[in-house]
């Protein structure tokens, strides 16, 4: 065709080249419909339609089979940045077949696309917010450390293609409620935002070249995410420098004039997102840029800086490119749920487990035990296994079922419902919630051991209106596990039989009820695909867990501070002051590590790397994974400051008596204060670093029994202020 013979389709050519040619043949009503989500085919240039809407938080969702994996919460618990860029790299290879295949077969529908609107960097400030369980946890570093090694493995590394488009989402300051999230403004301190809110998002444009961001529904200290001059202009292009997309958030452009009140019109709303940097329009406003256009409100040229950048993406993922010159392009459709994706999800199950609780050395299991009882609304709920944004899985190994596949048929494993998940009242028969407890006590009479599978659902917390059960919004409406399952384990527990409580969620939990009366829990998170199977290797000690909470869990709502109060005071274990009921960075394994040999310096200058050194010996019985964590306490800054903040971390594996040198290197960024105006600044003053296998707070030595290592270093020379 005489398209192919077009310049933009050299590919030969400079790519902005290319690009610009591209723009030049194309009207302004052709050009306005590229910029929106599902755009439109432009058949004299030989444009096929695109939709840009796709999902892999935990694997390739909602566009039929792919290998699911764990929650992203539970991926984050794993604190494995290496394991989670394995993980985004088989999403990719996944995503690739599939929509080659699709395309093949002339499906280019919505999930169909190589452009996915993940990962979810904000940060899980609040433990009722249903999308929580979407994210990294609460500690920048972390999640800035993960959401590096997530993009990096599915945009990969190849000089000219891109393999898949990450996106970085929602910029900023995002967190619930879910039920106001179309009309909220996130008012915050420049400090706040820019030493909790804004750093992952740093480090993903900064560090992983995060193709494309994702404004946010809400406003931000008064300006609509997704038209904002502060966040989109002054911080993401000028100050980081970002050269990739701006997409809104699904429905966010219609926001601006119908909740937010910024303007009074779809074309206001579209020419004041378009002037301030959202390229990309996931909804119906954008349409309106032709007559925008028309009024004045926004140039053309404008309109031609967006369809770039779009533009852009769309040459780096091989678009304009044939097939054979595209080496993803290559990938076959039987990689799609391979054997060795599963295996890989069934490891990053068993990595993110945490083990909260083992009195008494209950944990692990007995495999010769003649009778298990596995009882709980969870045990043998799928639904559990998948969290939210999830793909079609080949086959979903449930609790019941991973412990069935590790013990039968030489142990008879007995199961009981027990309880649902959610009901407290008599039903309109006269149903009692506890009619389900006979049959529990009955099975559990009958056993050597219990295992109670409790929780809550993605029922119960998820996205504004994907949760049926909760607040209205997707937001839990508390933290106590639900319905009548306190009560049931607690009868339970009362018969003396070894009882090990798993809880499934993709949120923390307030377990202070039932922890007194179990001698074991396991925080199982939304494990994915092989959960069951996963959950079994560590009851029954064919894993040693290693997991680590990625945020704290309190006692009770007591503890934290209002939902809508974005304010960082009282919140996370930065600055929380009251004891939290489980930490973050804790959990526990079934062997013992000591740490030996400290080593930093005696001061180090303000524009130097701080280098620490630390001995880890695995002092029990078992092999097993130790995370080495380190924590920054500053003195006598001149500014306020957390309480101590996660500043490294390694995951190393130990067989017993085998020591290990784990070094980190601590950057300037890394040893720096924020002020009130967000200035990050790296002045002279006393450091404390804290290593060990949790943070340095009473509540992690009382659980673990051990006190991370300390040393003070003294940062000298003259204050310096860093690019924030």
């Amino acid at each position: 065709m005489v398209y192919k013979a077009m310049l933009f389709r050299q590919t030969d050519l400079p790519m902005e080249e290319r690009i610009q040619d591209l723009i030049s043949r194309m009207t302004l009503e052709e050009k306005v419909s590229q910029l929106i989500y599902d755009s439109a085919a432009v058949p004299r240039l030989g444009i096929e339609e695109y939709n840009w809407w796709n999902e892999c938080l935990h694997g390739v969702g909602r566009a039929g089979v792919a290998t699911v994996f764990p929650q992203a919460i539970g991926m984050a618990a794993s604190f494995n940045p290496e394991l989670l860029g394995e993980v985004a790299e088989v999403i990719a290879t996944e995503a690739r077949a599939k929509h080659h295949e699709a395309a093949r077969h002339g499906d280019r529908g919505i999930y169909k696309g190589l452009t996915f609107w993940t990962p979810n960097v904000n940060i899980f400030r609040d433990p009722r917010w249903g999308r929580g369980q979407e994210t990294y946890g609460e500690d920048p570093y972390l999640t800035a450390q993960l959401g590096v090694a997530f993009v990096k493995g599915l945009q990969g590394d190849h000089p000219k293609y891109m393999k898949a488009a990450a996106c970085a989402k929602h910029y900023a300051v995002h967190s619930g409620p879910e039920s106001l999230r179309h009309s909220f403004d996130a008012r915050c301190s420049q400090k706040d935002l820019y030493e909790t809110y804004l750093p992952a998002f740093r480090a993903l444009v900064k560090e992983a070249n995060v193709e494309s961001v994702m404004g946010a529904y809400n406003r931000t200290n008064g300006e609509p995410c997704c038209a904002s001059p502060t966040l989109l202009q002054k911080i993401l292009r000028e100050d980081w420098g970002f050269e990739g997309h701006v997409v809104s958030d699904c429905g966010a452009i219609l926001d601006i004039h119908a909740h937010h009140k910024v303007t009074n019109t779809p074309e206001e709303s579209a020419a004041l997102a378009v002037e301030n940097g959202c390229d990309l329009n996931c909804g119906r406003v954008y349409p309106a840029l032709v007559e925008a256009v028309k009024q004045g409100l926004i140039s053309e040229e404008k309109i031609d800086l967006s369809l770039a950048r779009l533009l852009r993406t769309k040459f780096k993922l091989g678009m304009f490119d044939p097939e054979e010159e595209v080496p993803f392009a290559q990938i076959p459709f039987e990689v799609v749920a391979a054997p060795e994706h599963r295996s890989l999800s069934r490891e990053m199950a068993r990595q993110s487990m945490v083990l909260l609780k083992n009195e008494n050395n209950v944990l692990p299991l007995n495999k010769d035990l003649k009778t298990v009882a596995v009882i709980g609304p969870n045990a043998q709920a799928q639904n559990v296994l998948l969290g939210n944004y999830f793909g079609t899985s080949t086959k979903l190994v449930t609790a019941l079922d991973g412990i069935r596949n590790k013990l039968e048929p030489e142990c008879r494993v007995l199961y009981a419902e027990g309880c649902d998940i959610l009901t407290t009242e008599v039903g309109f028969w006269g149903n009692s919630p506890k009619e389900g407890f006979a049959e529990a006590l009955a099975v559990a009479e009958r056993s050597d051991a219990v295992i109670m599978c409790m929780g809550i659902s993605p029922d119960l917390e998820g996205e504004e209106g994907a949760a049926a059960n909760s607040d209205g919004g997707g937001d839990k409406i508390s933290l106590e596990l639900p319905g009548m399952q306190n009560e049931l384990i607690k009868e339970i527990a009362a018969l003396g039989k070894p009882v090990v409580l798993v809880v499934f969620s993709g949120s923390p939990m307030a377990l202070t009820t039932v922890q007194e009366h179990v001698p074991a829990i396991i925080q199982a998170w939304y494990p994915g695909e092989e959960g069951g199977n996963a959950l079994a290797d560590i009851i029954f000690g064919d894993y040693n867990p290693a997991g680590r909470l990625p945020v704290t869990f309190v006692k009770s709502l007591d503890q934290v501070p209002e939902f809508t109060d974005y304010s960082m005071a009282g919140r996370t274990y930065r600055y929380m002051e009251e004891e939290p009921l489980y930490p973050f960075g804790y959990g526990l394994s079934y062997t013992s590590f000591e740490y030996d040999s400290l080593t930093v310096p005696i001061e180090v200058n303000t524009g130097e790397n701080l280098e620490v050194e630390v001995e880890v010996e695995n002092t029990g019985s078992r092999a097993g994974d130790e995370v080495v964590q380190l924590y920054v306490k500053h003195h006598s800054a001149s500014t306020a400051t957390p309480r101590f903040s996660l500043q490294g971390f390694k995951r190393i594996t130990l067989q017993p008596g085998e020591k290990q040198t784990v070094t980190f290197t601590l950057t300037p960024r890394q040893l720096a204060v924020f002020d009130e105006d967000g200035r990050c600044l790296v002045e002279p003053h006393t450091l404390e670093i804290f290593v060990g296998g949790s943070q340095p707070d009473p509540r992690s030595q009382a659980l673990t029994g051990q006190e991370p290592l300390s040393l003070t270093v003294e940062l000298v020379g003259e204050t310096i202020e860093l690019d924030r």
